[in-house]
């Protein structure tokens, strides 16, 4: 049974990568703090928060569609970061490719409509 957003699947994938992708940018150089740091953090942060946001609105159709369809924004928005650590050299293409995969919403909502 649900209690809550933390109860589903598809928060907790997206909370995790989000907590990835804080720990792997703390090695990111200083100079990037305020751009490509702050920027891959917020927009990973983002797609939990949506998804929070989304399921504590989902009694208005149209509030949930809203904060899914940001949620997938923002999981598009830091694969483009993604991008930019791998090209910078801040990150292995391993590392980048896996944190790919986990921020494509198509993956959030494979697993939000499986359970």
């Amino acid at each position: 049974m649900l209690r809550g957003h933390r109860d589903l699947k598809v928060y907790q994938l997206a909370y995790k990568l989000a907590m990835e992708i804080f720990d792997l940018s703390k090695g990111f150089p200083r100079e990037e703090r305020y751009s490509l740091t702050d920027q891959i953090r917020r927009s990973s942060r983002s797609v939990a928060a949506n998804i929070a946001e989304g399921f504590r609105k989902r009694r208005y159709p149209n509030m949930l569609v809203n904060k899914l369809t940001d949620s997938d924004g923002e999981a598009t928005e830091t694969q483009v970061w993604l991008d930019f650590g791998f090209d910078c050299g801040y990150m292995s293409q391993e590392n980048r490719d896996r944190l790919t995969v986990l921020s494509a919403f198509r993956y959030f909502s494979g697993v939000a409509s499986t359970g």
